[in-house]
């Protein structure tokens, strides 16, 4: 496998952003971004201080969902950044918080979207989301969808794009979908595709290659494995291990910095809730894997595995 698919498309203009310039709706942004889902581990002043952190290092995109801590991310999100200010905040529609054994449940019906897409705006305080993904559940890991969750792609994109057409979002993308999927979607605009995704798991190596030949950004999430049942770690790879010791990084930074080589039309949203580990993450975009270093990382099998489902 090459260590890298396609043609770069990122230039230097990028170099203050964390891994360089990337492209995402229309906008340019820093290749590695910030996944928010941790963020109901700190209080909100902690939180707010952490957001702006994120800022401070470089990273303009940032990744969030309402089922987050029931609306608690978007609220410090709403809070650290206002709607006008350089950062491209992507959220999700599909799911919604739940309790028992699983903290969410699928929303997938075109009324569920549609107000997945009015609370994210109430909890933000804004009168506009620049990026929502829906979250399918028919591929990767994680709930199926059965009964009356069971939603034609097409009823999903007409509210999507209907409320896009209003100007309550600016972009659209698509979350745990196949290729066939994505190709129905495209006619109606995509702007990026996350799937479960790292080194050691890469099932959607033909969906990444149709998103690169599409101008569709790929935002891998679980990109350091492991948090899934059936996902395996990043950082347990023997290999990973031993480029961690040559480059004197750690391993989860190499799993990102090999994230960023393969594909040009990467976005790395790894998420923290601590200071330090958000600043090692955005150091893996200044990680350089040298030809050697690739090949061997290249060599390693993707390990599937079964995964489990919720």
């Amino acid at each position: 496998m090459p260590s890298t698919i396609g043609s770069p498309q990122f230039t230097a203009t990028g170099a203050e952003r964390a891994g360089g310039a990337g492209a995402l709706a229309g906008r340019t942004v820093s290749r590695v971004g910030f996944g928010a889902m941790q963020l109901p581990r700190l209080d909100r002043a902690a939180a707010v201080t952490l957001l702006r952190t994120v800022a401070e290092l470089g990273v303009d995109h940032v990744d969030t969902a309402q089922f987050y801590g029931a609306g608690f991310v978007n609220e410090v999100i709403g809070t650290a950044f206002a709607a006008g200010d350089d950062v491209l905040v992507a959220s999700k529609v599909g799911a919604e918080p739940a309790t028992g054994p699983l903290p969410l449940r699928l929303a997938q019906r075109p009324e569920q979207l549609r107000a997945a897409v009015e609370d994210n705006l109430r909890s933000l305080g804004w009168e506009r989301i620049p990026l929502v993904n829906l979250r399918r559940a028919s591929h990767g890991p994680g709930l199926r969808a059965e009964g009356d969750q069971l939603v034609d792609l097409d009823d999903q994109l007409a509210v999507l794009v209907e409320l896009r057409d209003a100007g309550k979002i600016g972009s659209l993308g698509l979350s745990s979908v196949g290729a066939d999927e994505l190709r129905r979607a495209l006619p109606a605009g995509v702007a990026c595709v996350q799937n479960a995704y790292s080194l050691v798991f890469r099932e959607d190596e033909d969906l990444l290659r149709l998103c690169l030949a599409e101008d569709v950004a790929w935002v891998p999430y679980f990109p350091l494995g492991g948090a899934y049942p059936g996902i395996p770690k990043v950082a347990e790879e023997p290999a990973v291990l031993a480029a961690a010791r040559a480059l004197g990084v750690s391993p989860a930074q190499v799993g990102l910095a090999w994230l960023l080589h393969h594909a040009p039309n990467t976005l790395l949203i790894p998420g923290t809730a601590d200071p330090e580990h958000l600043r090692a993450n955005v150091a893996a975009g200044a990680v350089a894997l040298d030809p050697q270093t690739l090949a061997a990382l290249d060599a390693v099998p993707s390990r599937s595995g079964d995964i489990q489902h919720g």
